[in-house]
């Protein structure tokens, strides 16, 4: 009768950690960056670009899935966010896309219809958005530039999306942040990039 007691007690008690194990497992939420090369962390070692510091950061609370390809625009975002969203299911969708379409001068009603259709696909398929704003050099223009960094915080808006208004503060025009390119932030930059997106990533779990 003993033997059997503890036999059916170690049952229920390995039973209840994995039910334990299995709750700890559910509640670790998927995050998708869908970017550029800013979050492909061109011309870096990968270890060392913003999206993996903040999977090491939330390791345990969030899996981070970067499908960021360097040169990509929005339209490249556009037509390839179904298949991702599709595969990944996420909780949460990083969008950072749209400084190679201002760079090449895209027109900003079309670079803004592409980043609604991403935003749009992302809630429709159940998940939270986290827009990053971006600019570009004056050379464009006084009013592309400002166009361009405008619709940023107006799609935000739009959509009710958490919003970084730009996602290189405190890193464009210092020393050493950015690489010889003059477009791409350095290994020395992206803790600071990683610092605005932790901040986003807290206000949006504590209300999960």
């Amino acid at each position: 009768m003993l033997f059997c007691t503890l036999l059916l007690w170690s049952s229920l008690n390995h039973s209840e950690t994995r039910e334990n194990q299995q709750q700890i497992i559910t509640t670790e939420k998927t995050v998708l960056v869908i970017g550029d090369s800013i979050s492909a962390a061109f011309g870096l070692d990968q270890a060392k670009g913003w999206v993996r510091i903040i999977a090491n950061k939330f390791k345990g609370r969030l899996n981070v899935i970067n499908a960021s390809i360097s040169g990509d625009t929005t339209t490249g975002g556009r037509y390839r966010i179904p298949k991702a969203l599709e595969t990944h299911q996420p909780d949460l969708v990083i969008v950072e896309l749209g400084g190679n379409d201002g760079l090449r001068g895209t027109p900003i009603p079309t670079i803004k219809s592409n980043i609604a259709s991403m935003i749009q696909d992302s809630k429709n398929a159940g998940a939270s958005v986290l827009l990053m704003g971006m600019k570009i050099p004056p050379n464009y223009g006084e009013r592309y530039t400002q166009l361009f960094e405008t619709m940023y915080r107006e799609l935000a808006k739009e959509y009710d999306t958490l919003f970084i208004p730009f996602f290189l503060e405190g890193a464009v025009g210092l020393p050493d942040m950015m690489q010889a390119d003059g477009i791409h932030p350095t290994e020395k930059a992206q803790p600071i990039m990683a610092g605005w997106v932790e901040t986003e990533l807290d206000r949006w779990l504590s209300n999960k």
